[in-house]
C-alpha cells in the first residue's frame, strides 16, 4: 500500500495503463498490481455484500459541497466545518481503501493509520486517522477518469488531466461509469459515517457545479477563492511535490505552468456559468481572506445563507479547532515579475472580478467586498 493507486481495482488499472502505458519504475507498479490482486476477492465479496444494505441516493439528505481551485482554502475550511461532529466526510482509510471499507480497511486499519505521512505532502497541514480527504483520490480507485491519473501516469499527462477534470475525450459509457463509481462511494460513505449528512470537498468538482445538481437535487455549494497570484505559485509547488512523489513514468515533460493557467481559466469559467443559474440559497461565495482573518464570522455567513443547522451549538468546537491552528505555518513562496506576467495576461479577468492585485501591491477593499457580495 505504499502507493495511494495500490487501493484500486482490476478493472480500473487495466483501463488506465492500456491508455497511459505501464508504469516505467517496476517495482511499484509490481506492488500496485500485487495489492490489487490480493485485494480482489474481498473487494468483490464486499460489494456483494454492502449492496444489499447500502441505501439508495436518494434515499440520504442531499450532500453539501466545498468547491474551489486547489490552494484557495478548501481544506482549512473543510477542517474546520467537520469539527462540529454533524457531518459525514472522507476519512484517510476511505481514499486507500474505497472499495474495502466494511472490510480489509477495518483489519488493517492500524498498519494503515501508521503509514499515513505526518503531514500532507504539498504543505504542513497535519495528517491523522481522522483527518477530512477530498475524495478524489479514492474515485482515482475505483475510475479511469480522474485527475490523479495525470499525476500517476504523467505520460498521458494532458489527456488524462483533460479527462479528469473537464471529461475530454470520455465517451457517455465513461461518465456514466464515473457517475456510478462516484454515487457508490457516497453511498458507502454516508453509511460508514453514521448516516450523517455528508460534507464533500473536492476542487476537481469546481467545474461540475451544473452536474452535481442535477445528479443530487437540494445539494448545497460553498465555492471559496483566493488571489490568483498567489494560487499560481502554490500550485507550483503541488504539481512539483505530487509528481515526484507519485508519478509512476518520467514527467520532464510536462509544462507546470501551462497547465496551472489553463486549467484554472476553464475550471473557474465553467463554475462560473453554471454559478450564474444556481440558485442563490444553494450556493454561497467567499474569498479566503475572510476565512483566514474572521473565521467565526466567515462561517456564521456560510451556515446562515445556506440554512445549515448547527453553528451555534459548534461554536464551542470550533474555535477550539481554529485556535490549535493558529500558529500553523503557511507555505511562502518568493513571487517574481515573470510569475505575475503569467497570471497578469492569462487570469486577470478573475483577478479584476475579485479585486485582487499583486501581492504587495495595494488591494482594493471595496471593490472586493463588492464582488464578493454580487458573487454570493
Amino acid at each position: 500500500m505504499a502507493h495511494p493507486l495500490s487501493g484500486a481495482n482490476i478493472g480500473t488499472l487495466g483501463a488506465v495503463t492500456g491508455r497511459s502505458g505501464l508504469p516505467s519504475k517496476p517495482l511499484a507498479g509490481a506492488g500496485i498490481a500485487l495489492a490489487a490482486l490480493g485485494r480482489w476477492p474481498f473487494s468483490a465479496g464486499e460489494k456483494l455484500v454492502m449492496e444489499q444494505r447500502l441505501p439508495a441516493i436518494d434515499d440520504m439528505p442531499p450532500p453539501v459541497f466545498i468547491l474551489g481551485h486547489w490552494r484557495s482554502g478548501t481544506t482549512h475550511l473543510y477542517n474546520v466545518m467537520c469539527q462540529s461532529g454533524e457531518w459525514g466526510f472522507v476519512p484517510p482509510v476511505a481514499t486507500g481503501l474505497p472499495w474495502d471499507l466494511f472490510g480489509l480497511a477495518k483489519a488493517f486499519a492500524p498498519l494503515l493509520e501508521r503509514a499515513l505521512p505526518e503531514h500532507r505532502y504539498i504543505d504542513n497541514i497535519p495528517v491523522t486517522p481522522e483527518s477530512p480527504q477530498e475524495d478524489e483520490i479514492a474515485i482515482a480507485n475505483m475510475s479511469e477518469v480522474s485527475f490523479y491519473h495525470g499525476i500517476y501516469f504523467p505520460r498521458n499527462f494532458a489527456e488524462n488531466v483533460q479527462r479528469g477534470l473537464f471529461f475530454d475525450g470520455c465517451s457517455p459509457a465513461d461518465i456514466r461509469s464515473w457517475r456510478r463509481q462516484f454515487t457508490y462511494f457516497l453511498r458507502k460513505l454516508y453509511l460508514h459515517q453514521g448516516q450523517k449528512p455528508l460534507l464533500i470537498k473536492n476542487p476537481v468538482y469546481t467545474g461540475r457545479l451544473a452536474m452535481l445538481r442535477e445528479m443530487f437535487p437540494g445539494a448545497k455549494f460553498i465555492h471559496i477563492h483566493r488571489n490568483p497570484f498567489e494560487v499560481f505559485l502554490s500550485m507550483r509547488n503541488f504539481y512539483q511535490k505530487l509528481l515526484k512523489e507519485f508519478a509512476l513514468q518520467s514527467y520532464e515533460h510536462v509544462d507546470i505552468d501551462e497547465t496551472i493557467l489553463s486549467v484554472y481559466e476553464r475550471m473557474m469559467r465553467a463554475y462560473e456559468e453554471d454559478a450564474a443559474n444556481t440558485p442563490a440559497e444553494l450556493l454561497i461565495e467567499l474569498g479566503y481572506k475572510e476565512l483566514d482573518e474572521a473565521p467565526m464570522d466567515a462561517l456564521d455567513k456560510i451556515y446562515s445563507a445556506l440554512a445549515l443547522p448547527g453553528f451555534e451549538a459548534s461554536r464551542d468546537a470550533f474555535e477550539r479547532y481554529l485556535a490549535s491552528v493558529k500558529t500553523f505555518q503557511k507555505n511562502k513562496f518568493a513571487y517574481s515579475d515573470e510569475a505575475a506576467a503569467k497570471v497578469e495576461s492569462r487570469l486577470k479577468y478573475f483577478v479584476d472580478k475579485w479585486g485582487y492585485a499583486v501581492p504587495g501591491a495595494a488591494q482594493q477593499p471595496a471593490q472586493n467586498g463588492a464582488a464578493q457580495d454580487s458573487a454570493a
